[in-house]
């Protein structure tokens, strides 16, 4: 029985992902060492993180994320503005925002529950539906954080495009140098 590290997402469009680089090559061009950035092709709107899983268990997930994007019509999102966990006075997470329907806060709290019955703790955060583009390190100066803060309140993202949500993937995670590598390992429709 081998583990890997997994998660549930849905896929952006590579052109959303293009227009998020264009907007933000600026701000990843004036902080270099104090946030790792992810690579355009890497973002993702994730819906859980498993973490470590059995191989064995793909195809339960696979079987439990049908059973739940049957019972889910496609939607639209929205993808623009830029925000931080917390807040931008002091960010661990640089994100993209999205404008979505109640749709998808459903869908997350069935793939959640679903994701439980077979064993996998519940998030203990509150859903919040971001494009994660950065993650600040751990140690960074005063002088670094000032830059950052300040890069961030000037640095305006506009509408980046909207797109229609029609399919749930189940990702591998294999943490390479430089940057993780994501494999799809399932993908289902939403609406059956």
């Amino acid at each position: 029985m081998s583990l890997l590290r997994a998660f549930i997402a849905i896929e952006i469009p590579n052109e959303i992902k293009v227009e998020i680089a264009s907007q933000t090559a600026g701000l990843r061009r004036a902080i270099v060492h104090s946030v790792r950035w992810v690579a355009p092709e890497n973002i993702h709107l994730t819906l859980k993180f498993l973490g470590e899983i059995s191989s064995t268990n793909i195809d339960f997930l696979a079987q439990a994320l049908k059973t739940e994007s049957g019972q889910h019509a496609p939607f639209e999102i929205t993808v623009g503005s830029l925000g931080a966990f917390p807040n931008l006075r002091r960010p661990r997470v640089i994100w993209i925002g999205l404008d979505t329907p109640p749709d998808l806060g459903k869908l997350r709290y069935n793939i959640e529950a679903a994701a439980a019955r077979l064993g996998y703790p519940a998030d203990d955060k509150p859903f919040s539906a971001h494009l994660t583009i950065g993650r600040v390190r751990e140690q960074i100066s005063t002088t670094e954080a000032q830059s950052l803060r300040n890069a961030l309140e000037n640095t305006k993202i506009g509408l980046l495009g909207t797109f229609a949500a029609k399919f749930i993937h189940l990702f591998r995670s294999d943490l390479q140098p430089g940057k993780p590598v994501y494999t799809c390992l399932f993908t289902t429709a939403l609406g059956g």
